[in-house]
């Protein structure tokens, strides 16, 4: 993902993978597609879906020590107990909301 945001021109607006053309979101179907590709390319013969990367990015937020509560709200779930399925992964205390885009920003590990 670094590598993509670093390389990437022109560089994204608003949404990590949008149109050059228009600025729109890709549509989901182009998205599984890059993310299909991606896999390939580094070798993942694991069976994951498009949907694996709201899981990692939700067990990222929980490692740094986001509050569940704002993960809940973030992934848009109604019911907490939705959210707290990602609590197997992370034991850590849940403190302050960071993005781990924001964190690989201010570590200077990628560009704006």
């Amino acid at each position: 993902m670094r590598a993509y945001i670093c390389q990437y021109t022109p560089k994204p607006k608003v949404y990590l993978f949008e149109s050059e053309q228009s600025g729109d979101a890709y549509p989901i179907r182009t998205i599984q597609q890059i993310f299909s590709n991606a896999k390939v390319k580094a070798g993942i013969k694991k069976e994951l879906g498009i949907h694996s990367l709201r899981h990692s990015f939700a067990t990222h937020l929980l490692d740094k020590g986001t509050d569940i509560r704002y993960i809940k709200e973030l992934l848009g779930h109604f019911d907490i107990k939705t959210t707290e399925r990602y609590l197997h992964v992370s034991k850590r205390q849940l403190v302050n909301i960071i993005s781990p885009l924001d964190d690989l920003f201010s570590k200077k590990q990628i560009n704006r």
